[in-house]
Formats: structure tokens, C-alpha cells, sequence
């Protein structure tokens, strides 16, 4: 069985931050879904737990942090070419989010921009070719 991720993250309205996900390609797993919590499927191995504050408190006693004022993690999607980073932060930012907050990546080899959802979780959305980077590493070292 592949290991697998589960984000979860504290939302403010969970409806509207389900729906953000939805628009840039998460799926709803309503299997894992009630008043509290939606489950987020990104791909077999990623999935995204956005739980209302009241249900994230049960995980800790910790208070927590206002993402739009203060930053613990970064979180970042891989992607298959420039094209799918460009459509995935266009997608976010067309459901409320804010584009690019961070300077935007970009090397002969990777591509990367990012995204803010509307609770300010910075996530980014990268492309790598594996081929231009190794070419370059072994240029690099010779």
C-alpha cells in the first residue's frame, strides 16, 4: 500500500472552502463528510481535511493561527507541465483565492507559482522536467 498524506486544515466556512477545492481539482469524499469536516481527495495519496475550527480544536490545545496573518507550513501540488500550474492557480484564483502571493519559480528545468485560499493557506503548484534537471546537475558536477 502506497503511504499516503492527510493535510488537515482549519477553515472558517466549510462550505465555501469545499467549493474552493472543488474548483481547483480536489474531489469531495463524502464517505469522510459531514456539518464538521470535508474530505478532499487530490489524487490517491493526497487528501485535504477541512474541518470546521470548532472540530480542529478536538485534535489539539493548541490555539490556532490565523493563516492570513501568520504562516506555519507551506504545502505544494506537483503538476504536469507549466500549462496545469497556470490553469490550477487560475482555477483558485477564479474561486476566491489570491494568486501568486509569493514570487513566482522559474528555471530552464521548473515552474512553479502559487495560490492563497480564501482561510490564507499558501499552497504551491509546481512543474518539474526530470530529464532537463538531471542533464543539468551532471553539467554542474563534471
Amino acid at each position: 500500500m502506497p503511504r499516503m498524506i492527510f493535510l488537515n486544515l482549519p477553515v472558517t466556512d466549510l462550505k465555501r472552502a469545499t467549493a474552493f477545492y472543488e474548483a481547483v481539482g480536489a474531489t469531495r469524499n463524502p464517505q469522510f463528510c459531514d456539518d464538521t469536516a470535508s474530505c478532499m481527495v487530490f489524487s490517491e495519496t493526497i487528501y485535504v481535511m477541512l474541518t470546521t475550527h470548532d472540530k480542529f480544536r478536538q485534535f489539539t490545545p493548541k490555539p490556532i493561527a490565523d493563516a492570513k496573518t501568520s504562516n506555519q507550513a507551506l504545502f505544494c501540488l506537483s503538476a504536469d507541465s507549466r500549462n496545469e500550474v497556470d490553469d490550477i492557480v487560475g482555477r483558485a484564483e477564479a474561486a476566491g483565492g489570491v494568486a501568486d502571493p509569493s514570487p513566482i519559480d522559474e528555471y530552464s528545468f521548473m515552474y512553479g507559482r502559487s495560490f492563497e485560499d480564501p482561510d490564507g493557506h499558501m499552497w504551491g503548484v509546481n512543474w518539474m522536467d526530470l530529464a532537463a534537471f538531471a542533464a543539468q546537475s551532471e553539467m554542474a558536477n563534471a
